[in-house]
């Protein structure tokens, strides 16, 4: 089995997934080693922190070995195939994760690989950061099915896996993008067509109000560096301040995927505050990483 999209997993795959990982996080230090003796091959196109620190250490205490491969040190950048790359990394580790900028990339290295493969992230998707959300609000509400989220800025990755994931387990959710850059209409379908009722406004406020948990990004990705300036105009008024988070109410929480600007789609008072869960949020990241190579990869 590979974990591609969100959408790979079924809504007792994430729960069993978020419950490993609360294992995990309540025993770290257990020296529990479901990959003993197993190499993950990690490959970075994009730089990282979160990934690749949360990746590696969760290896490492899982009693494996991570090999960081950057793009320049792989044959990828000199012409060889996807196709061969996965072919032959297959012949020597025992799993495979991917940072890429195309969601081709992964798909392919999944079809051709003979080895568990995971999305660490890509144009289209990114599945481990929304597993990591999801443990976060659930460490908080004790609950996901029913509870209200509402995203607020650019119709990204990060929000296409959240969309997928609230459809699967029941959740409400609201996007409030600037006219053009809402999610694409593929996603919406494929939430649809898991059972969701992804909602699209314009107004940050419509989705804030009454929402249990308030998410956002930074409004410039990698790779929009060029759009900078139209996106800072565009995106002003989607921030996650003060005022949004007294319209979701004080039980709402506020969560960013990072790194942020602060200052931009997140406020110092926000992510500094009482209702931040950024932070968790983060950490999380170490966690669900664990309990998806343990899964996958190990022998659990």
């Amino acid at each position: 089995m590979n974990l591609i999209s969100i959408s790979d997993l079924s809504r007792e795959d994430i729960l069993r997934l978020i419950d490993s990982a609360e294992d995990f996080r309540a025993r770290r230090g257990s020296h529990e080693t479901p990959l003993q003796d197993k190499s993950v091959a990690m490959i970075f196109e994009k730089p990282s922190t979160r990934t690749r620190v949360s990746l590696e250490v969760a290896c490492r205490e899982l009693g494996g070995h991570g090999l960081y491969l950057s793009a320049g040190e792989l044959q990828l950048g000199r012409g060889e195939t996807i196709a061969d790359t996965a072919r032959v990394l297959s012949r020597y580790v025992h799993g495979i994760t991917a940072r890429v900028y195309s969601h081709g990339t992964v798909a392919q290295l999944a079809c051709h690989a003979r080895v568990p493969v995971v999305n660490a992230l890509s144009d289209w998707e990114h599945p481990l950061q929304i597993l990591a959300d999801l443990e976060t609000m659930h460490q908080h509400f004790a609950k996901l099915e029913g509870l209200r989220l509402a995203w607020i800025g650019d119709g990204n990755n990060v929000c296409n896996s959240l969309i997928l994931a609230a459809a699967i387990l029941g959740m409400e959710i609201t996007v409030a993008s600037p006219h053009g850059y809402a999610p694409k209409a593929r996603i919406l379908e494929q939430a649809r067509s898991l059972g969701g009722e992804p909602a699209v406004v314009v107004e940050p406020t419509v989705a804030a109000k009454g929402a249990d948990v308030l998410l956002t990004d930074t409004w410039i990705s990698m790779g929009d560096e060029g759009q900078e300036a139209e996106r800072l105009r565009v995106f002003g008024k989607y921030q996650v301040n003060s005022k949004l988070m007294e319209l979701a109410g004080e039980s709402a929480i506020a969560m960013h995927c990072l790194p942020a600007h602060r200052g931009q789609e997140i406020t110092d008072e926000v992510m500094d505050g009482p209702q931040s869960a950024v932070f968790d949020e983060a950490e999380n990241r170490l966690h669900t990483s664990k309990a998806v190579m343990a899964w996958l990869m190990g022998n659990m």
